[in-house]
């Protein structure tokens, strides 16, 4: 079978329990090249584009796999599932169905799956990515209306996993050698809601009862974070590090928009965060071009951006999603506008993260190494990683294989790469085994946690 998603990190953590649960019942996940029986398709809406690509995506793996049978869910296939009947689907599982998806297939297409009992524990291949970082669903939904988003119609009403149910999948990964878990959901900072909990109980329990190495959160709305929520990043487990969506610098539009967080209160966020870690990393989503934008609003959002520093935007260029209060609103701001304001915030975003960038030169940071990179540095083989504060870094390592493992990293430089930037680092504190000429390191024991 052939498992694929695009979008947020929620739909891939979809995707790595859908894996997972199938492969627990005997299904094998096809390797690169090879025909599959079965696909499965997380899809994506968050932009018109968005819906385009699931498009594509479905019509192209059903060329590499003509004789596959077709399951599809995700937000394209809830809000257009009449237009999408033409492409041949076998099987359609709305969102509010989708962590059923497993049992709805077997049954709805009489798939031959073993009872889950019939694989050893951690018998499955790890669905995550490189074996390292493995996004975690901790809720569903939204109770917000943003007059932009789609995701709500979409996504429907706030669904919070228990602790105890994430806690588990969390000790499952970590048996499997997860080294760091990323917990996602539509609104993050809203679990508990429904279950009478709370973002701060979850993290508190996850720290306290599992033994992953790191934890970090995925995108968190900028609402609803209490102060008790910012002494848990003294654990060093914790990464210091979060996705807070501002998506204007101009209070006058996120008032358009319907956004619970003014320019004022995000400022205070920001500080707040900054005064429980020095070095907190915060990056944020901008929309270029919403309805009725003026320049003068332009020119807050720009002004605000750089006040703040982020050490990282996202872009999204303004398109209606039919259903919204926005696609409704008058004085759409012109393509060629759109396009020269995308440009002109793309070169600031370059800016702030090079200068985040240079500020950790000569720190000694912990690292988990995912893979192999491209290219060599001064002769030496590159592999790839992330600090603590999700910044990307690659590191010379003569050769030695450190994959899946958190090791001390001094930073040396800053890499221009493909109109983006990274660090550049050398592991610290070994001596490297020269008699052997392995590539290996003498001391195997500073190959673990450690605090940033």
């Amino acid at each position: 079978m052939r498992l694929s998603t695009l979008g947020c990190r929620l739909n891939e953590a979809e995707l790595a329990a859908w894996s997972r649960a199938f492969e627990a019942r005997g299904c094998r996940i096809s390797q690169a090249g090879e025909a599959a029986d079965l696909l499965v398709v997380n899809t994506c809406a968050v932009t018109a584009e968005a819906v385009r690509k699931s498009r594509k995506l479905l019509r192209r793996l059903q060329r590499e796999h003509p004789r596959a049978r077709t399951v599809v869910s995700g937000c394209a296939v809830s809000l257009e599932q009449e237009s999408l009947g033409e492409l041949g689907i076998d099987l359609v599982v709305p969102n509010r169905d989708k962590d059923r998806l497993v049992a709805i297939a077997r049954e709805a297409l009489a798939l031959p799956l073993l009872p889950e009992a019939a694989t050893e524990p951690g018998a499955a291949a790890l669905f995550a990515r490189g074996r390292q970082r493995a996004f975690v669903k901790i809720q569903d939904g939204c109770r917000y209306q943003c007059s932009f988003c789609i995701t709500t119609r979409a996504r429907g009403a706030e669904r919070s996993r228990p602790i105890a149910e994430i806690r588990d999948e969390i000790d499952q990964l970590v048996a499997a050698g997860v080294q760091e878990v990323v917990l996602t959901g539509v609104h993050a900072a809203g679990y508990g809601s429904d279950i009478g909990s709370s973002l701060s109980a979850l993290l508190a329990a996850v720290l306290a009862d599992t033994e992953v190495a790191r934890v970090r959160l995925g995108s968190v709305e900028p609402w609803g974070l209490p102060e008790r929520f910012w002494p848990l990043f003294e654990n060093p487990r914790l990464m210091p590090h979060l996705h807070l969506p501002l998506q204007s610098g101009a209070d006058s539009l996120l008032k358009r928009m319907a956004r619970r967080c003014k320019t004022a209160e995000f400022a205070r966020l920001v500080a707040t965060a900054r005064a429980a870690v020095p070095d907190f990393n915060l990056t944020t989503d901008i929309i270029v071009g919403f309805p009725g934008e003026t320049d003068a609003e332009w020119a807050q959002t720009l002004a605000f951006v750089e006040a703040i520093g982020f050490g990282d935007l996202h872009l999204f260029s303004y398109s209606p999603r039919p259903g919204t209060a926005a696609a409704e609103m008058p004085h759409p701001v012109p393509a060629e506008v759109k396009r020269a304001r995308s440009r002109e915030l793309h070169e600031l975003g370059h800016r702030l993260k090079r200068a985040w960038l240079e500020r950790q030169l000569g720190t000694v940071q912990s690292v988990l190494i995912e893979g192999w990179a491209s290219g060599q540095e001064d002769g030496a083989a590159l592999q790839f990683g992330y600090t603590p504060g999700y910044l990307p870094l690659q590191v010379a390592t003569e050769g030695a294989d450190l994959s899946n493992r958190i090791i001390p990293v001094r930073i040396e430089g800053v890499l221009d790469r493909a109109a983006d930037c990274l660090l550049l680092g050398r592991p610290a504190g070994w001596a490297r085994a020269q008699a052997r000429g392995s590539g290996q390191f003498e001391d195997q024991s500073d190959l673990k946690p450690m605090a940033r």
